[in-house]
């Protein structure tokens, strides 16, 4: 049963092919949010106990099904949130082909040509940032979190290395980083997966551009080591979450030069910008960056998940990671290549390098180079759209997130508002947004990103309509419940 017969494969295929085009071509014409119902999936759910064998066709069906039912559909040109784009064509074709050929890339000797393609495109990215391609080392991880993790783990090595071996206990002095309060929250998990705490993250704050302040930050680092802290590395964003703003990175870099302090560069978004020539600019600095996050499942568009972990320092991966063991395949001694193993948190893993390698074959770095020319355009539509509707544009970004309130009415900034706008719309299918905290004051914005290759000119006019009806709903609700309070 797990080797299904010729005849069953191809009929599975020839579906598996159906569903994969029909959802390609048809999301456009689905909610983009379903109803968020416990019962109804688990019901679907209900008597599937692996008792009774379903048939193969049967069974990819019962799930695209479910699949549709019961799913943000965040490669929908509607979708308006988190940097989930729909995935590229090629990537989609290469997850099948890593599927089936399911190589092991733990060593080099297994998997040679996957290993050998993922350090080609490492060299590729790292020279796109700046980096000599010649020096420039990396890996690619799950996400973006790991590659951040692998970060914390590098400066860690770097600075002490006794750690490796006796952890914790062997440092002098209590470790700590720096990274904007706008930054991204995977930097505390890091902190407690390394041992370091998340009081050893020192969450430094905004200026009036919602960018990392570095007067603060070179405040924060005399008053550590005054208190016999160790700085240890400086986080500069390149695209925050929340509001897609990008961090001084040339003045942080500066700052970290002069403080002796591994300096890392959290792109894992807005690195995409180094792909367009028109805005390459915005990431000044970059190039100066001891290492560099960056997630080729956002901006990039490949399959999730896609992240990477760069470097200008060709030996600190095998510091942090590297090990001998007796078990491992040895058939490439004497070559001068690497084993994945030896320089990642994981050990064996997916070929996950091969969508991004065979979406970059087809589309080229100057196809890239237009899709996200045309989302960024998309979002100065949005931008022009809201504002002539009467909404005010909080943020300032060269980026496609665009973060707002409504000025029309008195409540217009309050949480309780914007929720009730933003609840409306995803309610009604039509769209989807999120609500955000920016800022060192936490304050409440109604947030929408154009991360899909496929959102056009219609698709941002559609978002502003919905919120404009949903802002007549919500405002003639708050308007009927005050007359009553009265």
């Amino acid at each position: 049963m797990l080797m299904l017969n010729e005849q069953t494969r191809e009929e599975l295929w020839r579906r598996l092919i159906e569903v994969v085009e029909n959802y390609l071509t048809k999301i456009d014409t689905a909610r983009v949010a379903p109803e968020l119902d416990v019962e109804k999936i688990r019901g679907v759910l209900a008597g599937r106990d692996f008792a009774e064998p379903l048939g193969a066709v049967e069974s990819l069906d019962f799930v695209a099904d479910a699949m549709w039912r019961f799913q943000v559909h965040t490669g929908h040109p509607r979708y308006f949130g988190l940097f989930c784009p729909a995935s590229t064509t090629m990537g989609i074709a290469a997850d099948t082909l890593v599927a089936a050929f399911n190589p092991q890339l733990a060593a080099w000797s297994h998997s040679p040509f996957a290993a050998e393609v993922e350090r080609h495109v490492i060299r590729s990215f790292g020279q796109k940032f700046g980096y000599d391609p010649a020096l420039t080392d990396g890996v690619f991880t799950s996400g973006g979190s790991e590659a951040n993790h692998t970060a914390l783990l590098a400066a860690m090595t770097n600075e002490f290395p006794e750690f490796n071996e006796h952890g914790m206990r062997a440092l002098t002095a209590q470790p700590v980083f720096y990274v904007s309060s706008q930054g991204h929250h995977s930097f505390l998990k890091a902190a407690r997966a390394s041992g370091l705490g998340t009081a050893a993250v020192r969450e430094i704050p905004v200026d009036g551009e919602l960018r990392m302040n570095a007067g603060a930050l070179t405040e924060r680092i005399e008053r550590d080591r005054a208190e016999g802290f160790k700085p240890l590395m400086i986080v500069a964003t390149a695209g925050t979450t929340s509001s897609g703003v990008i961090d001084p990175i040339d003045e942080l870099a500066e700052v970290a030069a002069r403080e002796g302090i591994w300096f890392h560069v959290d792109a894992a978004w807005g690195g995409g910008a180094a792909f367009a020539p028109e805005l390459r600019a915005t990431l000044g600095g970059i190039e100066k960056a001891d290492s560099i996050t960056f997630d080729a499942h956002k901006w990039l568009s490949a399959p999730m998940g896609a992240g990477l972990f760069l470097t200008r320092h060709p030996e600190i991966l095998k510091r942090t990671f590297g090990m001998a063991t007796s078990y491992m395949p040895r058939d490439a001694a004497g070559l001068e290549v690497v084993d994945p193993f030896t320089h990642s948190i994981q050990w064996s893993r997916r070929f996950i390098g091969l969508k991004v390698f065979m979406s970059l074959l087809v589309a080229g770095w100057d196809g890239y180079a237009e899709a996200i020319r045309h989302q960024t355009a998309m979002g100065d539509r949005l931008r022009r759209r809201l504002q002539d509707s009467g909404w005010e544009v909080v943020n300032r970004t060269p980026l496609p997130v665009v973060c707002f309130v409504d000025r029309a009415l008195w409540e217009g900034a309050t949480a309780e508002y914007l929720e009730a706008v933003c609840k409306s719309v995803v309610a009604s299918g039509e769209a989807w947004l999120s609500i955000a905290r920016v800022g060192d004051d936490n304050k409440p914005v109604l947030r929408a990103g154009v991360t899909s290759y496929r959102t056009n000119v219609a698709d941002v006019d559609a978002l502003v309509e919905s919120l404009n009806r949903a802002r007549i709903r919500e405002g003639g609700r708050s308007a009927r419940n005050s007359s009553g309070a009265a």
